[in-house]
C-alpha cells in the first residue's frame, strides 16, 4: 500500500476515494508506482524515491509532469491528473493507459519515437548529451566511480571515432526501454517520462537497441532481425546514419554504466555488462 499520509492526502484533494484499491504495480527499478483501481477511473500513482542518486537516468518528478502536460494531445504518452510533494518524495498520479509491456513488434516502438521526436521542444528542459565528446565525458565521469578490475577493462574499448555534434536536438524520452514502451491494439505509448531532454534522438534508439537493457527487461536482446526491422521502421534516415556513427560510443557509455551498477550490488547487471562490450566489439 502508498503511505496512509498520502493516501488521506489524495483523498483530501479529490484524486481518490476511501474505497480505492492500490495494485502494486511491478517492472520499475527506482520509484514505488501502484495501479489505483476506482469505481469510474483507473489511474498510476508513482512515489518518486531521492535517495538513489544516478549517473545515466536522472529521476526528476517535475519533468515527468511537464512531459504529460505537454504531450496531454499527442497520445504518446499518458494524461497528468495532479502532481505534489511528499515527505517521502514527491508524487506523480496519471491516467492508467491500457496495454502491456513491448516485448515484440519493433516497428511500433520506431513509429511512436519518430512522432515524438518531430515535437516542439517544451521549455524548461535540460539539455543531453550531443556528439561523441558529450558521450565520452559521461561514460568517462560515470567510469571515475567504479572502482574493481574491470575498470581497466572497460576504460581500455573506449572507442576513437569522432562524431560532431548535432546542430538541431529534439526532445527525446531518454529511456524508452521494454518495460517503459506499452503497447495496445498494436500502438505504442511510452511511460516513466522522469529523464527526458532535448538531446540527439538517435539516443532514443540507442537505448531501445542496447542489449544490456532488453536482456535485464525484455529477457533477452534483440535479433539482429529484430534490430533491422526496427532501424528500417524509423523515417528519418538521418537520424539512424547517425545512430550507426555513434553506436560504438553508447555501447561505450552503457558498459560504464553497467559496470557502475554491477559495484553496487546489482548482480544482473554483470550480463548486461558483458553483452554491452560484445556489442562494442562487434562495431
Amino acid at each position: 500500500m502508498p503511505p496512509p499520509d498520502l493516501i488521506t492526502a489524495l483523498i483530501g484533494l479529490g484524486l481518490a476515494q476511501g474505497d480505492d484499491r492500490f495494485e502494486v504495480l511491478l517492472g520499475g527499478r527506482t520509484n514505488r508506482v501502484w495501479k489505483v483501481l476506482g469505481q469510474h477511473r483507473h489511474a498510476v500513482l508513482k512515489l518518486y524515491r531521492n535517495d538513489l542518486p544516478n549517473p545515466l537516468f536522472r529521476n526528476d518528478p517535475l519533468l515527468e509532469s511537464l512531459c504529460l502536460r505537454e504531450l496531454e494531445l499527442t497520445g504518446i504518452a499518458p494524461k497528468l491528473l495532479a502532481n505534489g510533494p511528499f515527505e517521502e518524495g514527491d508524487w506523480v498520479l496519471y491516467d492508467h493507459a491500457p496495454g502491456t509491456c513491448w516485448s515484440s513488434n519493433p516497428e511500433a516502438v520506431a513509429q511512436v519515437l519518430h512522432r515524438l521526436h518531430e515535437l516542439p521542444l517544451p521549455p524548461e528542459m535540460p539539455l543531453g548529451c550531443n556528439g561523441s565528446s558529450d558521450l565520452e565525458a559521461h561514460g568517462s565521469t560515470i567510469l571515475s566511480e567504479c572502482h574493481t578490475s574491470t575498470c581497466a577493462a572497460v576504460r581500455d574499448r573506449k572507442p576513437s571515432g569522432r562524431v560532431p555534434r548535432l546542430p538541431n536536438c529534439r526532445l527525446i524520452h531518454g529511456d524508452p526501454v521494454p518495460g517503459n514502451v506499452l503497447m495496445h491494439r498494436g500502438q505504442a505509448i511510452l511511460i516513466d517520462w522522469q529523464c527526458p531532454a532535448v538531446g540527439d534522438p538517435s539516443e532514443d534508439l540507442a537505448m531501445f537497441l542496447s542489449p544490456a537493457m532488453q536482456m535485464l527487461y525484455r529477457g533477452a536482446p534483440l535479433s539482429d532481425t529484430e534490430t533491422q526491422r526496427f532501424l528500417a521502421a524509423y523515417p528519418d534516415k538521418s537520424t539512424v546514419e547517425r545512430y550507426v556513427q555513434l553506436r560504438p560510443w553508447y555501447h561505450w557509455r552503457m558498459s560504464t554504466y553497467c559496470l557502475w551498477r554491477q559495484e553496487r550490488g546489482a548482480a544482473d547487471y554483470a550480463q548486461a555488462l558483458n553483452l554491452e562490450l560484445a556489442a562494442l566489439d562487434a562495431c
